[in-house]
Formats: C-alpha cells, structure tokens, sequence
C-alpha cells in the first residue's frame, strides 16, 4: 500500500519520513478531538491505545481540561472501552501544581480558582489553600466563579502573588455552544491587575515538558498527536517534539496554509496513523 499523501505541499511520505516516525517511542495525546467527541469515542481509539501497548510504546494522555482528575479521565475513557491508569493522564491542573513545585516548597500558600481537578491536584502537590496573604493565585475553569473572588485573586496579585494559569482557552465547547473558557477569567485578572500570567497548558510547551519527564523522554523521541492547529501543534513546536495533526477534531486540511505551526504528518485519523505505525 503506498503512504497516504499529505496535504497543501506538506513534505512527502517517502521511506525516510515513514522511518523517522517509526522510529518514535513516546506519544502524547490530546483527548477531545483526538480520541473522543464529548463522550463519544472516536473511531479506531480503542484500537489505537491497544496497539501502543501491544508495540511497548510510551504515552500519556494530555488535557487543558483543568475541571476533572485523572481518575475521573480514567473512569471516562472506561466507558468508551479505553483502558489506562492515571500515570498515562496529565491535565493542566497536574502539570500547573508540579510546575508551582519548582518555584515553592510543600506548604505554601495558594489561591486557587477552579473546580475539583484543580484544588485535588494542587493539596496532592502539598500546597495550602488560603484566602489571605497567598504566595501564588492559580486560575483554571471555574463555572461557579463570582466577583467576591476575583476580587481576592486580584488582591494577591498586585500584593505580589505569582500568577499561573492553566490554560489560556477563551471557550469552552459544549452540546449548548460555545461557553466562556478559563481564558475569559484570565484576561480578567490580567486586565484588572497589569499582570500577564505564566500559562502553564497549551499552546504553551510546559504541560509537554512535564509530560516527557514522567515518561523519561526527550522531544526527538516523542509525538504529539492533535487535532488542534491553534493549541496542539503549536505547544508541540514550542517543545520541539514531531507534531502529527489528526482530522478528527478542530482543525481542517483547509486551515493549514494559515498554520503557525504547521505538522510534521497530516492523517485523517489514528487508524491511518496507526496503519503507518506499523500497526495495520
């Protein structure tokens, strides 16, 4: 079977671009988009994973989802017939308390705005979660957020709180339409205080990095799989692994002339992925 072509004037597929993913051992997954739609599994998912560990590959399932736990992802993927551990699942909200971890030690006092995920990640970290003389204000989704609290995380910025964000994502998709996403709260604060804040998800490169330190790789040995242009493909070349946008998900052969940062390899899908792989 010859490889699939690649679209709008992407390199070829020949032998030696076939080779050189071949040859990766670790992979990082986006998930809504990438292996499922809402809660719907999309098609060859399953299949997928099971031929990652059948071949001893390395992955982890990434998230900017800051909301959930990594067991609550894994009781997810459950249902859809995925079965991982939460070792293979990192959210922004993980990736942002081990982050906090490098720049305070156990105990210090943080500010958190955002919802189960978020404040289970950062007091399984050691932080103490404070309303007053905070060390650090960390942003995530928070769909019960009220003024009186952005009025403390404002508060303990300017007072010289260090200021960290999941994500940056300005909505939130869902069955109704468009939401407002942890992005909407964060221009906010950043408005209200003059104070931009580290993001810590995509398409920032830190949730990566974190993500090849607990598989112990290093970014020529490792593909990030997306669906996203715009957040996928970009942290992916800020970190400076191989980048392999799926069309199951956000992006569209169409949206790539205009790219930032445009993929190594295009696929509709994992199976024609994994059908390259080696997996077929």
């Amino acid at each position: 079977m010859p490889p699939p072509a690649q679209p709008f004037g992407l390199p070829a597929l020949n032998d030696e671009a076939l080779h050189a993913l071949r040859a990766k051992r670790a992979f990082l997954l986006d998930m809504d988009g990438v292996i499922y739609t809402g809660n719907t599994p999309i098609t060859g998912a399953p299949e997928f994973f099971q031929f990652l560990e059948r071949t001893g590959r390395k992955y982890q399932c990434i998230t900017n989802n800051s909301t959930l736990s990594a067991k609550q992802f894994v009781q997810k993927l459950a249902t859809m017939g995925i079965d991982v551990t939460p070792d293979h699942v990192l959210t922004s909200s993980q990736a942002a308390a081990e982050a906090l971890r490098e720049r305070f030690p156990a105990g210090a006092r943080v500010f958190a705005i955002g919802e189960e995920g978020l404040i289970r990640a950062l007091v399984g970290a050691g932080f103490r979660l404070v309303h007053r003389r905070a060390q650090a204000v960390v942003c995530g989704l928070d769909r019960r957020l009220t003024y009186e609290r952005l009025v403390v995380a404002c508060f303990a910025i300017r007072d010289g709180a260090a200021f960290v964000a999941t994500n940056p994502d300005l909505y939130l998709p869902t069955e109704e339409g468009l939401l407002p996403g942890n992005g909407a709260a964060v221009a906010y604060l950043q408005t209200a205080t003059g104070v931009a804040p580290t993001v810590i998800g995509k398409p920032e490169a830190t949730m990566l990095e974190v993500a090849m330190r607990h598989l112990g790789a290093s970014p020529k040995d490792t593909v990030m799989i997306g669906d996203g242009l715009l957040t996928d493909m970009l942290a992916g070349q800020r970190a400076g692994v191989t980048k392999v946008l799926v069309l199951t998900g956000v992006s569209t052969a169409e949206d790539l002339p205009t790219a930032p940062a445009p993929p190594d390899y295009v696929f509709p899908n994992l199976p024609a992925l994994q059908e390259v792989l080696g997996g077929g």
